[in-house]
């Protein structure tokens, strides 16, 4: 399994989670950092060491990702699950696009949508071949997508969910699936992943995607594909298929975003 963004905030929090339930988990990262040597620090106090691999590069550029990903296919001999968690926020307390400094609009917008593209190009081949794998794309909620002052994160959020449904369609019958999996509310990346909140904040865990990414990266998620799953819907105390309508976003035939 591979978790992009995996060194801090949900992403942490998204690999502690599948390599607690014993799945090897390659972290991806531009490179060696504070954050990331924190949360290898975490994976091997839960006993999880020697199941997690790092590879370093940036989503940005093509031959990195081919690298990273031939890399970590020689390290755990099939990739399975692909988490496109990595993702640049906006800067600061947001501006009118034409306001917007040129580079962080570059460096937001080329991560969030070419990087996404990128590394899931270099994937799908191996997983196409060997005829099984999941896609799960990490979004966020639709007023994020088009709040004022909020270009371009916002905006690379909806390219993402648009192509992840691009993507399912060209994919079905393949054994590959598409899914998408988003918090469902603000979410405290300074909290604890073990549910800890940050004094004064009411935020939810980063924890919150562990539960229903374990279900979309395990083989009872196989018939769903091309789905949008809310993590803050996810209740434990129902039954499985009440867990998946809850959490289920209702789709809709003719997109729109105006």
């Amino acid at each position: 399994m591979i978790v992009t963004g995996g060194s801090r905030g949900l992403g942490r929090a998204m690999v502690l989670g599948l390599a607690q339930a014993g799945a090897r988990v390659a972290i991806v990262a531009r490179g060696e950092s504070a954050p990331l040597t924190e949360t290898l620090a975490q994976v091997k106090a839960i006993g999880a060491g020697s199941n997690v691999f790092r590879a370093l590069g940036d989503l940005r550029n093509p031959p990195d990702c081919e690298r990273m990903i031939a890399e970590i296919l020689a390290a755990f001999g099939r990739i399975d699950v692909l988490v496109n968690n990595a993702g640049v926020p906006n800067v600061g307390p947001g501006a009118p696009f034409w306001q917007v400094d040129v580079e962080q609009w570059q460096r937001i917008a080329h991560t969030n949508t070419d990087g996404v593209f990128f590394i899931t190009h270099a994937v799908a081949p191996i997983m196409i071949a060997q005829k099984f794998g999941k896609i799960v794309n990490v979004s966020t909620s639709d007023r994020t997508m088009v709040r004022k002052n909020f270009s371009p994160y916002g905006p690379s959020k909806a390219f993402l969910e648009a192509a992840s449904r691009v993507w399912a369609q060209d994919l079905a019958g393949t054994g590959v699936t598409v899914n998408v999996l988003l918090p469902g509310g603000v979410v405290d990346t300074a909290a604890d992943v073990t549910g800890v909140p940050t004094p004064g904040r009411s935020f939810q865990p980063a924890s919150v995607m562990v539960p229903p990414l374990l279900w979309l990266a395990s083989d009872e998620s196989n018939t769903h594909n091309g789905e949008r799953f809310v993590a803050s819907r996810w209740n434990e105390s129902l039954s499985l298929p009440e867990r998946i309508a809850a959490a289920r976003d209702s789709g809709t035939d003719a997109p729109r975003i105006m």
